[in-house]
């Protein structure tokens, strides 16, 4: 019988009415023991285990959030995170150290496996953690702020963001106890750390090899948390539950990828362009809005140029310029690369992994724009093909009159003998141009004298 149950009995027999007064010491003592039990079957959770193997972006705060709430909810004894990222956004970065420095639950930040850094935002994260730990052929570090897009940036705005983002690492790595000096030159100096290099200057608390030798570490070790208090961890043989992405998590996690976006973003728009060249298939319409609309979703949560989204705009008026006025493929390249450099500046992201790549841009802009090109042209021929059918079919159709116009009678067109009106009189054999349709009788012209031959008289 577990220790909940227990306690739940206990508990359920002190409410007994029974008032004489060694029943009633009885009931004190079991409500005593009663709750003891109850709490310690609440202190004795499990280690909550969850995974960050991607850039730090508000999906990831989402997930470390839930992942936080989740550890204490079940009384969990620590969180443990494996930690594998190249850096990320510097706002989402804010949000998940201060989820980690106000969590109840002690939090280990795991750099795992081997190969795997936690570099620029992540080296903040791990310095905030309860417990900072590395597996070996790791890496840390490289924390200095960068502009979005990478570029050079202006003296006074680097040494305001340098400043905050010191300032930040000083107070983080106080409150831990960990080498402030040090700390604060991966974001000064960019500089970066090995595992030992990092446990060598006190950055972080262990060098473990897997998740049991570093429980085995943990054992009976005095853990400073961020309040001032300390505590002491024992996880040797505790059971791990691992917390998983929700299914919309790991969607929005996927789509994230500024290359993933943009895809969704020019497919979209290419079968948009489809749909409006071709009203009615519906499919082309729906595939593009669906499309549109997770692109949207996803560059709205990243840090995303206005004018880049404009160039993508003007690139598809540029392809259907190409195939209205037939450049010979200026305006169709200049489309190439317009779509292109939209791609590149599309995403403002501090890190590259957080920006479209090169090989992305080009493998969408160059199928996207000769199709859209070929698309194009095909609709501007088939409206510059004369209509055949119906009454608009009749215009133009030279005939023959079967009786003398003057200027009512009888023509034979396309096939049939209409009454017919002339302009001018017309000799029976004479040719006659269509000019237009008045319900079942037609507006005629004399034909000029090469037209004669497109038509012949019906055989009587």
């Amino acid at each position: 019988m577990n220790s909940h149950r227990v306690s739940y009995i206990l508990l359920k027999r002190a409410k007994t009415r029974d008032r004489r007064p060694e029943t009633f010491l009885t009931r004190v003592l079991l409500m005593v023991l009663g709750a003891l039990l109850l709490g310690s079957s609440l202190a004795s959770g499990e280690v909550l285990k969850i995974t960050v193997n991607d850039t730090i972006q508000p999906i990831t705060d989402e997930y470390i959030g839930r992942a936080l709430t989740d550890a204490q909810q079940h009384h969990d004894k620590a969180l443990l995170i494996e930690l594998s990222t190249p850096g990320g956004l510097v706002d989402s970065t804010r949000d998940i150290i201060n989820k980690i420095l106000e969590s109840p639950v002690p939090v280990i930040i795991y750099v795992t496996p081997s190969g795997s850094r936690a570099a620029s935002a992540g080296f903040f994260i791990l310095e905030s953690a309860d417990v900072a730990a590395m597996a070996p052929g790791t890496n840390t570090g490289a924390a200095h702020p960068v502009t979005m897009g990478g570029g050079k940036m202006d003296e006074v705005m680097k040494e305001k963001l340098e400043n905050d983002s010191a300032a930040l690492m000083r107070s983080v790595a106080a409150k831990r106890g960990r080498n402030i000096e040090i700390a604060e030159s991966a974001v000064r100096q960019s500089k970066s750390f090995t595992e030992d290099e990092a446990l060598k200057s006190h950055l972080i608390d262990i060098v473990a090899a897997n998740e049991q030798e570093l429980f085995k570490q943990l054992n009976g070790r005095p853990i400073k948390r961020f309040n001032g208090q300390e505590v002491t961890l024992n996880l040797t043989g505790e059971p791990v539950r691992k917390y998983e992405m929700t299914l919309k998590q790991r969607i929005l996690a996927y789509i994230m990828d500024p290359n993933i976006a943009f895809i969704l973003l020019a497919i979209g728009a290419l079968a948009l362009y489809a749909e409006f060249n071709h009203p009615g298939a519906v499919l082309p319409g729906t595939v593009g809005i669906v499309f549109i609309l997770l692109a949207a979703f996803a560059l709205n949560l990243l840090p995303v140029r206005h004018a880049a989204l404009l160039m993508i705009f003007a690139a598809f008026i540029l392809f259907a310029l190409e195939a209205k006025f037939a450049t010979h493929g200026v305006l169709g390249i200049g489309g190439v690369v317009m779509l292109t450099l939209g791609a590149l500046l599309l995403v403002d992201g501090p890190i590259p992994e957080m920006r479209v790549r090169l090989a992305t841009a080009l493998a969408v802009s160059i199928p996207i724009g000769i199709i859209t090109v070929f698309l194009m042209s095909i609709a501007l021929k088939a409206r510059r093909n004369k209509v055949v059918t119906g009454e608009q079919g009749m215009i133009g159709e030279v005939g023959v009159a079967q009786t003398a116009l003057s200027p009512n009678g009888k023509v034979f067109v396309h096939g049939e003998i209409w009454d017919a009106i002339a302009s001018a009189p017309v000799s029976v054999g004479e040719s006659v141009v269509v000019r237009r349709v008045e319900g079942l009788q037609l507006k005629v012209d004399p034909a000029p004298a090469n037209a004669a031959s497109q038509v012949s008289a019906p055989v009587s």
